[in-house]
């Protein structure tokens, strides 16, 4: 590789770890604190915290390295221009598409690291982060205990809780329980409280009632208690395992669906397919974005009053192949046998850089014509 190749791409990795740094970091805390207020108020600890974020950071990770490639593009052209390196370089001869190829290796890295995001890495947290809510969301404190809320865990089961203190008591608990078809049982207390039986959970409540009435006459019971054991293993028991999202599957398993696959996941062959190339056409945004960047900049050349008015076309190319992005996912997940168009903002992105360091080379062919 040539000093040239070495000292732009040394200088692009070095911002690109700036900016993913920076971009992870204000979106991470934004996400963070949501998370931290959820976690707490369903009683988690610190611990459940941490794992939690570190599963969801891959998605966000790979959703910020295109646009982290894309501003170190910008900063480290600009910085190149500025400092008439460029200027040098053009003059001895070195072609546009010359002055791109460390940028199209640079490109090609973060394409690799946002594709091992997308297929890989990210699946494999996406169901271990559904695996971890599930089993919180089994649990007692944060299945049940969620006060002011008209909660039904299992259908015929219905709870109500007004408040939960900081001591664990429950007060003005209700609980209406129609499973049995010959029977319906309404259960209220002034207080109660979360035990763990020999057999499971267990409601202790004190000082309520049981309305009991029969389907069949239409007769009410009363009975008044002082404390009563209401079992809650039925409530938060295993359901048994539930449909997977699309997102928690192995890459693998969506370019070569199965019967099983599809039963599991509730999805056609044909979109599972659709969703599989997604993933990859992701990752190859990150190289468009690094390539536009360079291209529209070496486009402009040098001027006193800066680059702002390329940055902005820059910006403007950007938002045209995200714009073409979401058309073509539009219609991909609307007829999953047009996945190949997945491919499309990348390849219109490739095509807008190719035109662009192509113009950049013209005036100077130009100039060399006048000048014979």
């Amino acid at each position: 590789m040539a000093r040239f190749d070495r000292y732009m791409l040394s200088q692009l990795m070095m911002l690109f770890g700036f900016f993913a740094l920076i971009l992870v970091l204000v979106y991470w805390v934004n996400s963070a604190v949501q998370l931290f207020d959820q976690l707490v108020a369903d009683g988690q600890n610190l611990s459940v915290f941490l794992e939690l974020t570190a599963l969801t950071l891959p998605a966000l990770i790979r959703n910020l390295l295109p646009i982290a490639t894309f501003a170190a593009s910008l900063y480290v052209t600009n910085r190149l221009s500025s400092d008439s390196e460029l200027a040098v370089l053009q003059a001895t001869g070195f072609s546009p598409f010359r002055l791109a190829r460390p940028v199209a290796l640079f490109g090609l890295m973060a394409a690799l690291m946002t594709g091992a995001l997308s297929t890989v890495i990210e699946p494999i947290a996406n169901a271990r982060l559904a695996e971890r809510q599930d089993e919180i969301a089994r649990t007692a404190t944060a299945r049940l205990l969620q006060e002011g809320q008209f909660i039904s865990p299992v259908s015929g089961v219905t709870l109500y809780i007004r408040d939960v203190t900081t001591e664990g008591e429950l007060r003005d608990l209700l609980i209406s329980d129609s499973r049995d078809p010959a029977r319906a049982d309404t259960y209220t207390a002034a207080r109660a409280f979360l035990v763990q039986g020999e057999a499971g959970p267990q409601l202790v409540m004190i000082d309520g009632m049981i309305q009991s009435l029969r389907q069949g006459d239409q007769r009410l019971a009363v009975t008044s208690f002082e404390d009563f054991a209401y079992d809650l293993g039925s409530l938060i028991q295993d359901t048994g395992p539930e449909r997977r999202r699309v997102r928690e599957m192995p890459t693998a398993a969506l370019l070569f669906p199965t019967p099983e696959t599809e039963a599991l996941t509730g999805q056609s062959a044909g979109r599972l397919v659709a969703e599989g190339h997604e993933r990859f056409a992701t990752a190859l945004l990150a190289p468009v974005g690094a390539l536009i960047g360079f291209a529209t900049l070496l486009l402009g050349g040098f001027s006193r009053f800066g680059v702002w008015r390329q940055v902005l076309f820059a910006i403007a190319l950007i938002v045209l192949v995200k714009g073409i992005e979401s058309a073509a996912t539009t219609a991909v997940r609307g007829n999953a046998a047009l996945w190949p168009l997945s491919y499309l903002p990348a390849l219109g992105g490739f095509a807008i850089a190719a035109v662009e360091l192509a113009a950049a080379g013209r005036p100077r062919r130009w100039a060399g014509r006048r000048r014979a």
